[in-house]
């Protein structure tokens, strides 16, 4: 949760009226459609059973195996969600005054807001970035190379802590969703992680190159387009 300096539950208040929110939203459906169809596409072309995808899917699965047994660690599922909303605060600007913590919620004080300040925890994947920072740094001072695959294994795990976690949570009512509105809220949630998925396979995959990705996305986007104007 978020809330400005001056006090009060904010989350974009007063600066776009929901109803046009949900105008936005609507008109972007058919490129949520197109970035699903890229996604699956990019998946078929360049997933592979090499080490890469084998790692990054075994993290997966243990964490999964984890998150099926034991407590769910909703203490760090919390500290990731509120830092991340003060991240995105910096990065557009402005201020974070206070942050507190618990296992059961927890909230920040900022100096501004917007609508990616206060989705960011649902589409941007914290402790996946850490993983990635940690190994670069690493591989940087003591030449980690070799060590690749347990990188892939944690990232694997890193991400399916952030997808876990985030439906677990969206399973129950969430301010920031419902202030900026459930439809908008959903497509930028889900052309978020799409787009990290992408970005991600970019990075870690060997046939295609995010150029390549994002020409893909704009022709299978297009498609949708034609279609829906087919059927008009």
């Amino acid at each position: 949760m978020i809330r400005l300096a001056s006090g009060g539950r904010i989350l974009n208040a007063g600066a776009v009226p929901k109803w046009i929110k949900l105008l936005v939203a609507v008109g972007l459906l058919p490129v949520c459609a197109g970035a699903a169809r890229t996604l699956w596409a990019v998946l078929r072309l360049d997933f592979g059973a090499d080490t890469v995808w084998v790692a990054l899917l075994a993290g997966a699965a243990c964490w999964l195996l984890i998150f099926s047994l034991l407590p769910k660690p909703m203490w760090l599922y919390v500290f990731g969600h509120e830092l991340t909303h003060a991240l995105w605060t910096w990065l557009f600007g402005g201020r974070v005054k206070k942050m507190k913590v618990s296992a059961k919620g927890g909230h920040v004080v900022v100096t501004k807001t917007n609508f990616l300040i206060t989705l960011a925890p649902y589409f941007f994947p914290l402790y996946t970035v850490l993983v990635i920072g940690g190994f670069v740094l690493g591989n940087w001072l003591w030449d980690w190379h070799q060590q690749r695959v347990w990188f892939h294994l944690l990232l694997g795990a890193a991400y399916a802590f952030h997808v876990t976690l985030t439906l677990h949570v969206l399973q129950t009512r969430q301010s920031d969703v419902t202030d900026q509105g459930y439809l908008f809220s959903a497509v930028v949630i889900f052309l978020g992680n799409i787009s990290v998925l992408l970005l991600g396979i970019s990075l870690l995959g060997r046939r295609l190159g995010i150029l390549k990705i994002l020409a893909l996305a704009g022709a299978e986007t297009g498609q949708v387009f034609r279609w829906l104007g087919h059927g008009w």
